[in-house]
């Protein structure tokens, strides 16, 4: 409830308003009656015509008799407004009349508990969208950690085959809008079953770990390196011709192929290539169709190298 004094200055305030109101609701029309009655009525009245000269005094008076008592009714209406204001500001005269055996009693009872059970309502209402606010940020948090984990392969750390598919038919659609080139490398590591078989898998995890940090390292910010599955891996080369893209590929290859493996043995691996626009793919998968192969295209011509569709390029 707000304070009582702030209700009676409210009060006031009302009161005030409402004598400004009448003030101008009855002073103007009076004022428009005095022109016209001057102005239009007493210069066509004959003076000799007493009847006609009292009616119109006496039409006038009781026009302004009927303005004040308007006026009047109004008042006290206001009046009777900020009383009401002042007296619901007050908790202890409510409390009183609260008490009241009547009619007043009656209803200022009903209008407390009214307020009680709103009061309630409102504070439950509070609650409920805290409680709904907490679950929804909960909500947010899981589903963030649910997709980066749908979207990440497990061993390596990269993203998986469902996060490549879903960027590269975005990266086509952009292609198709605006003709930027983009290019798909597939890399499938050479020999790796012999590190599985005769080391563990614990060993050929570790491998592949090792070459999942080697692409990223030498892969730019706005590319997308994924495992593929097995020993594959795939990256979505953003705003790369197929020029670049052997460039890209061949470095890999070099780097692969010289890297230190903690297990001692020596891991190469074969690169396929097929870029946009200058394959006919209509589809994300016709893409990724010629990058594999180009790629056995490469195993074929003797493995450690990169081939693209259109010819595999040999690396003594």
């Amino acid at each position: 409830m707000p304070a009582s004094s702030d209700v009676a200055f409210a009060g006031q305030r009302l009161r005030r308003k409402v004598l400004l109101g009448l003030a101008l609701s009855a002073v103007v029309p009076l004022l428009i009656l005095a022109y016209v009655t001057h102005g239009y009525v007493l210069p066509d009245l004959d003076p000799n015509d007493t009847t006609r000269f009292y009616a119109l005094q006496l039409l006038i008076l009781f026009t302004m008799l009927a303005m004040v008592s308007g006026g009047y009714i109004i008042w006290d209406l206001g009046r009777t407004i900020a009383r009401l204001a002042e007296m619901f500001g007050d908790d202890g005269r409510m409390e009183k009349l609260a008490h009241r055996k009547d009619e007043v009693g009656t209803l200022m009872q009903s209008f407390a508990k009214m307020l009680e059970t709103i009061e309630q309502q409102a504070a439950e209402i509070n609650s409920f969208a805290s409680r709904l606010d907490q679950a929804y940020k909960e909500l947010e948090s899981t589903n963030a950690r649910l997709k980066e984990t749908s979207f990440k392969d497990e061993v390596t750390g990269l993203y998986n085959r469902r996060f490549f598919s879903i960027r590269l038919e975005e990266e086509m659609q952009r292609h198709r809008r605006f003709n930027h080139p983009v290019s798909v490398v597939l890399m499938d590591l050479d020999g790796f079953k012999a590190v599985n078989d005769e080391l563990g898998h614990a060993v050929g995890d570790e491998t592949l770990r090792d070459i999942s940090q080697i692409l990223m390292k030498h892969s730019r910010g706005i590319n997308v390196v994924s495992r593929y599955g097995g020993d594959e891996f795939v990256v979505l080369l953003v705003e790369t011709s197929k020029a670049g893209a052997r460039l890209y590929a061949d470095r890999i290859r070099q780097v692969v192929s010289t890297y230190p493996f903690s297990h001692g043995k020596r891991i190469t691996a074969s690169f396929g290539i097929a870029s946009l626009p200058d394959e006919e793919s209509q589809t994300s998968e016709d893409l990724v169709r010629a990058a594999d192969e180009a790629l056995y295209a490469a195993k074929r011509a003797g493995k450690n190298q990169v081939a693209a569709t259109d010819s595999p390029e040999k690396v003594p």
